[in-house]
C-alpha cells in the first residue's frame, strides 16, 4: 500500500509541475505558487473541517511549517526554472531532492543496500549528463542551478512531512498550506501586487494546487506506512509525469546526451526505491 499511495504522489506531482511549468510561461512563478497554495489551503481545510481534524494535539506543527517554507521556495525556484529550461531535464535534476530523505533515514538508523548506493550514483551521473548541454545553451546554467536548489527544498519538504505525518497526515498538509499562503499574502501586501493574474488563470492554477495537495497527502500517509528512505525516492518518480507530458504535448526534443541522461536519473531512482 505504501508503494502504490507513494506511486500516486507521483503522478498527481508530475501533473501539477506540467501545469504549473505552463503557466509561469506568462505568469510570475510566485503567483503562480501563491494562487495554487491558496486553491490547495482551501480544499483541505474543507476536508480537515469535514473530518473533525481540528483540535488534537499539535506535533505536526512545527514540522508543518518547515514543509511550508521549504515546499513554498522549492515550488517558486522549480517554477522558475521550467519558465526558462527544459521540462525534461529541469525535472528529473530536481528529483534528485530525494537524497535529503535518504541520508535522513541513513543517519536515523536505516542501512541501505548496495542496490540503493548504486542507485545514487547513478541518479548524480544522470542529473550531470542532463545538465550538461544546458549549461553551454541559450539560457545558460541558470535552469540547472535553479533546479538543483529546488531538488534540495524539495527533500527538506518529504522529511518534513513524513516527520510532521507521524502526527497527523492531514494537519500537517494543512499547515503546510496555511504557512506558505500566509508568506505569500504577506509578500503581496508588501510588493501590492498579485502578479498579473486574472480570472481566467483561476481554473488552472486551482488544478495545480489541487494536485499538489493530493501528491503531499498521498505522499504523507505513504510515509507513515513505509521506510521514509523508500517512499521518498518512489514519489520523486515524478519527472516520468513531466517527461512524457512535454513529449506529448509540447513536443519538446532532447538532444541524446540528454535523453541517456535523463533516463539514467530516473533509473538511479528507481534503483534507490528497489534497494
Amino acid at each position: 500500500m505504501a508503494a502504490v499511495l507513494a506511486l500516486l504522489s507521483s503522478l498527481l506531482w508530475g501533473s501539477a509541475d506540467f501545469g504549473g511549468g505552463l503557466l509561469t510561461r506568462r505568469l510570475p512563478a510566485y503567483a503562480v505558487v501563491g494562487a495554487s497554495q491558496a486553491a490547495g489551503l482551501l480544499v483541505v481545510s474543507v476536508v480537515a473541517l469535514a473530518t473533525g481534524s481540528f483540535g488534537g494535539e499539535a506535533g505536526w506543527l512545527p514540522w508543518a511549517m518547515l514543509a511550508g517554507a521549504s515546499g513554498a521556495l522549492g515550488l517558486v525556484t522549480f517554477y522558475a526554472a521550467l519558465a526558462t529550461g527544459t521540462m525534461g531535464v529541469v525535472s528529473p535534476i530536481a528529483a534528485l531532492g530525494a537524497v535529503v530523505p535518504v541520508l535522513a533515514g541513513i543517519l536515523s538508523g536505516e542501512q541501505p543496500s548496495a542496490l540503493a548506493v548504486v542507485g545514487m550514483v547513478v541518479a548524480l551521473a544522470g542529473a550531470v549528463a542532463a545538465s550538461g548541454p544546458e549549461l553551454g545553451g541559450a539560457t545558460g546554467a541558470r535552469p540547472v542551478v535553479l533546479a538543483a536548489v529546488a531538488g534540495g527544498f524539495f527533500g527538506l519538504t518529504m522529511l518534513a512531512i513524513a516527520r510532521g505525518a507521524e502526527h497527523s497526515s492531514l494537519m500537517t498538509l494543512w499547515g503546510m498550506r496555511a504557512t506558505s499562503v500566509s508568506a505569500f499574502l504577506v509578500a503581496a501586501v508588501v510588493v501590492r501586487s498579485i502578479g498579473g493574474v486574472v480570472a481566467r488563470d483561476l481554473a488552472p492554477l486551482a488544478a495545480v494546487g489541487i494536485g499538489d495537495a493530493g501528491a503531499n497527502l498521498f505522499f504523507a500517509l505513504a510515509s507513515t506506512r513505509g521506510l521514509v528512505s523508500v517512499t521518498a525516492v518512489l514519489g520523486s518518480l515524478y519527472p516520468v509525469v513531466t517527461v512524457l507530458l512535454a513529449r506529448i504535448v509540447l513536443r519538446e526534443s532532447l538532444q541524446r546526451v540528454q535523453q541517456l541522461g535523463v533516463v539514467a536519473a530516473l533509473a538511479g531512482v528507481a534503483l534507490l526505491s528497489l534497494g
